[in-house]
């Protein structure tokens, strides 16, 4: 694992001459922020000279996106996919090492380039995500920056983080959370860090424009199955394998780097830094061809279910390998493929206790669950977290049949009896629209900002709040094909604030619906809606009080992923 302070300008510099694990320096960072020129506000400084130290401005928003930057050329119609992948859409047999000894022979099959680099445009039909279809495990790697807003969406300041350190992946609409410590000082997010590739000697490269690299495996948990060989077109014969790393970044712009092993074939979906200075992470892994009956009688299946859903991830000590990633707890209900059951997506710590969400994929409960006992952060060996009780919280969704209806992403407590739980939708298509609406029946009637109240020891759902969300309604993007055009299916990442009047202010990044190949690349939202935290009933329809305002829309080739409040203090705060 490496820990160390990152800024663009020295960043060669300090790899070149060795310099110690740890350097102090400023991410001032260059390159593209979605402006349209590469120089816009907030490099740097924030007055949009590109100077000076950076620093989020108290009582500020942060939001995380990314910024497509493919071409045409990054992608070859017709080549096969993942790079290095050999035997065609029927795939090889390649051996699997059985705990019991020996090994037993798993198929890999490839996928092909259905079309070019090119982003959904004006000029032409190309669309890059179109491959989706064609090749399963299809993304592009691309740079991340988070932005300095007002609470009314105007851009203060833009933090470009160097992408020869980390990047996303481009349209994995699941990653790219942004969370805000316990103590208010730093932000972190989850992204991908090159390590030496599986089998091989050479680190893999960390760049925009590498294909699939979110679903490759992890330095650590070598998958032979995962038909992701490289992701990096200019050495597709040389292994590629990328760390789910852990960033954290202080008010004045300054980046750690925290590299971890686990969620290898999938991706981190976010970090929260605990009042204990470690690190709560959630997401999924496993992107082989392992079968059901294989996670459990194969060395690389028993290695995937031990470094997925909840997770631990300790600053500055070596990164850890299997069988010492410290996973949080284990479920597996019925004959769900081991694994799986621990999909999860939402994370937060409210009161010094870890709460996630799962909302996708068919197997397990998608709801929200308590993570340990109330009041105590998860802490110890591998072995020991492994014990650690995962709980639906009383009054959730608890059956299998929740993998249809709920669909739950963002989690925040406005107080311990309130808990608000954004709900994305099951993205469905409908189509053609019905009276100019594309989002199915479950969408309009389930997705968006749902509320919950405690009371007896029991959940309930009290109502949810829709209203200006126009869920199923296409909306238009400028220099984007209008046959594209998204409709917002409802709300993914989401933080609030409380405010003096009883009532409390959420944001939140809206998901989408839309015929594109991959939904996750759709420019969509960031939103916001006001609540008394003492109703049981929906707002009126008329009023302002739980009707939802747009802040911000993304631009065509961008999307928003996390939202946060701006970390303060870290330096004794302004």
């Amino acid at each position: 694992m490496k820990m160390s302070w990152i800024v663009a300008p020295i960043l060669s510099a300090a790899v070149v001459i060795g310099l110690p694990a740890t350097v102090e320096a400023q991410a001032q960072g260059a390159g593209w922020n979605g402006n349209g020129n590469g120089w816009g506000p907030g490099f740097g400084d924030h007055d949009g000279h590109g100077h000076g130290e950076f620093r989020f401005l108290p009582g500020t928003l942060v939001l995380s996106r990314s910024v497509y930057v493919g071409k045409a050329s990054t992608v070859t119609i017709g080549e096969t996919l993942p790079f290095g992948c050999q035997g065609g859409l029927t795939g090889v047999t390649v051996q699997v090492p059985l705990l019991a000894g020996g090994t037993t022979g798993v198929a890999v099959p490839c996928g092909v380039a259905a079309d070019n680099g090119e982003a959904p445009n004006l000029f032409d039909s190309h669309n890059v995500w179109n491959n989706a279809n064609s090749d399963p495990t299809f993304g592009v790697t691309s740079p991340v920056f988070l932005d300095d807003l007002t609470p009314d969406g105007f851009v203060v300041g833009t933090l470009p983080i160097p992408d020869d350190e980390i990047v996303t992946s481009f349209s994995s609409k699941s990653e790219l959370a942004l969370n805000r410590s316990v103590d208010g000082k730093s932000l972190t997010f989850m992204a991908y860090r090159g390590g030496v590739g599986c089998g091989g000697t050479t680190v893999s490269a960390t760049r925009p424009n590498l294909l699939d690299v979110s679903n490759g495996n992890t330095p650590g948990v070598c998958d032979p199955t995962n038909p992701v060989f490289s992701s990096d077109v200019n050495n597709p014969t040389v292994p590629t394998a990328y760390y789910r790393a852990v960033a954290e970044v202080t008010e004045d712009g300054k980046i750690t780097y925290t590299d971890g092993n686990a969620y290898s074939g999938d991706n981190g979906r976010g970090a929260i830094k605990g009042g204990n200075g470690l690190y709560y992470m959630v997401g999924n892994d496993n992107n082989g061809n392992l079968s059901k009956s294989q996670m459990k009688t194969t060395v690389p299946g028993m290695e995937l279910v031990n470094a997925t859903g909840a997770e631990l991830l300790y600053p500055g000590v070596p990164t850890p390998l299997p069988p010492n990633i410290t996973m949080i707890g284990r479920l597996e209900y019925g004959t769900d493929k081991p694994g799986k059951d621990t999909n999860f997506r939402g994370l937060t710590i409210y009161n010094n206790t870890v709460y996630v969400a799962k909302g996708s994929g068919s197997n397990g409960y998608n709801t929200v669950y308590q993570v340990g006992t109330a009041g105590t952060l998860p802490n110890g060996s591998a072995a020991a977290l492994a014990t650690v009780p995962l709980t639906v919280l009383p009054g959730f969704p608890n059956t299998n049949a929740s993998t249809t209806t709920a669909f739950p992403f963002g989690l925040w407590f406005a107080n311990p009896t309130t808990l608000y739980v954004c709900d994305e939708g099951d993205g469905t298509l409908v189509s053609p629209a019905v009276n100019g609406n594309i989002a199915d029946t479950q969408s309009q009637q389930t997705a968006g900002l749902q509320k919950w109240v405690l009371a007896g020891g029991t959940w309930t759902r009290e109502y949810i709040l829709q209203n200006g969300l126009n869920i199923g309604v296409p909306y238009s993007v400028e220099r984007y094909p209008a046959a594209l055009d998204p409709a917002t299916g409802g709300c993914r990442n989401i933080t609030g604030q409380n405010n003096d009047d009883g009532t409390v202010t959420i944001y939140a990044v809206t998901s989408t619906v839309s015929s594109n190949g991959d939904t996750g690349a759709d420019p969509n939202k960031l939103v916001k809606v006001t609540d008394r935290v003492s109703d049981t009933t929906l707002p009126p329809a008329n009023g302002w009080l739980g009707r939802f305002e747009t802040v911000r829309r993304a631009r065509a080739g961008e999307v928003f992923r996390g939202i946060a409040l701006a970390p303060t203090g870290s330096n004794g705060g302004w």
